[in-house]
């Protein structure tokens, strides 16, 4: 089975700044404390709204010495600057399931350039020549505008069907398929040896694509070829792209994917094994991120994101129904945008998030965390506050 573009409710379900603020001079040397302060901070993020402020900051005396991080610039590596950026400049990262401008693997591929990573993307190989059709007919210019006004460039479109790793795994009825026809070195060990081949190595990995053939059929419905379908796309596939790109990326690089909270709570009509799989996936991440660190030093994280209304996520059919509930029942009511899920998987796979590991980490305005729907008739007669515009 072929998998898609990940989307928002994660298969086809599937700007905030990630600010940082640097001390201006508080260091202890040698038992004795220097008092500084945060003025008027300023996050350089560039990939999203620059906000300041200020904040009083007193240091007491420590007698051990006291690390300070340093944000450089590009100009100069011993100087100082506000903020601590999100510099990806000099990395290159490979975004496995970009096939249109909506989706979140778009986002990613657009935060990630923002902050200066160079740009590879493969795209499931039915699609393939539609995508880079409208790349080259400036279809997705408007989409393409990064925060500074250039457009984010995209180094190299691969064909790529993540649910075969080697040659050898692809039917025959694939093979002379006309879907595939003109396309070659398409399986995951094929895509990962062609990257090495053009460009050595990469920093960081994503994995923004899924596919449930039955993922309209409630689970007691679900035959076990859907099922192991679901787990094979969505899943399995994740694993086989680490496993195949983990020897070209380089120490200290960083490994992404998305999930969808139906991994952990009953989201009906989210069928056909992707609940499923999305656990399997959230599972694997925490193992590979043992396995990855212990022998690369990379990082595996996944990001539980939140319905997005993508072209993908509509052929659910009830996307704008979850949007609504997200935005009645979710702590922060607004609609998620695509770009806070970049933004997200931007600050993951800089330095800044060198310690994080094994992490899903939820980006959806907070609904996780909600333990009833507020929306409820039986809370009609709470003094429940709502967003009023």
């Amino acid at each position: 089975m072929a998998t898609t573009p990940f989307s928002s409710l994660q298969m086809a379900v599937s700007r905030s700044c990630i600010s940082s603020s640097q001390r201006s001079s508080a260091m202890a040397v040698c038992g004795k404390s220097m008092v500084g302060s945060w003025n008027k901070l300023a996050s350089v993020c560039h990939v999203a709204s620059v906000q300041s402020f200020q904040r009083v900051f007193t240091s007491s005396t420590i007698k051990s010495e006291e690390f300070v991080t340093k944000a450089m610039s590009e100009s100069s590596e011993k100087s100082l600057v506000s903020g601590l950026p999100i510099d990806l400049k000099g990395k290159r990262a490979f975004i496995a399931g970009v096939a249109d401008d909506n989706g979140y693997g778009w986002a990613i591929a657009k935060s990630l350039a923002a902050a200066g990573a160079e740009i590879l993307v493969g795209t499931w190989v039915p699609a393939l020549n539609i995508f880079e059709s409208s790349l080259r007919r400036g279809k997705f210019d408007e989409s393409r505008v990064l925060p500074d006004g250039s457009l984010m460039e995209i180094t190299k479109v691969y064909p790529l069907d993540a649910v075969f790793d080697n040659p050898e795994d692809v039917p025959e009825d694939i093979k002379t398929n006309k879907r595939y026809a003109g396309s070659s070195k398409w399986t995951v060990q094929e895509v990962a040896e062609s990257v090495k081949e053009d460009f050595g190595t990469i920093d960081i990995l994503v994995h923004s694509l899924a596919n449930g053939p039955e993922v309209t059929k409630p689970l007691l419905e679900t035959s076990r070829n859907g099922y192991l379908a679901a787990l094979s796309a969505s899943s399995y596939s994740y694993v086989s792209l680490l496993k195949h790109f983990l020897p070209i990326m380089n120490p200290g690089g960083s490994s992404i994917s998305l999930t969808y909270i139906a991994s952990e709570r009953i989201i009906p009509g989210y069928g056909g094994g992707m609940s499923s799989a999305k656990a399997a996936l959230e599972s694997d991440t925490r193992v590979l991120a043992f396995e990855a660190g212990r022998k690369r030093k990379i990082r595996v994280n996944t990001i539980s994101a939140g319905p997005l209304r993508s072209r993908a996520a509509k052929a659910i059919g009830f996307i704008d129904m979850m949007i609504d509930y997200s935005l009645a029942n979710a702590p922060l009511q607004k609609e998620l945008s695509a770009e806070e899920v970049g933004n997200s998987a931007a600050f993951l796979a800089s330095p800044l998030a060198s310690a994080i590991t094994g992490t899903v980490l939820y980006v959806d305005n907070g609904l996780n965390a909600m333990g009833v729907g507020v929306d409820s008739p039986i809370f009609k007669d709470l003094d429940i506050p709502k967003d009023q515009h």
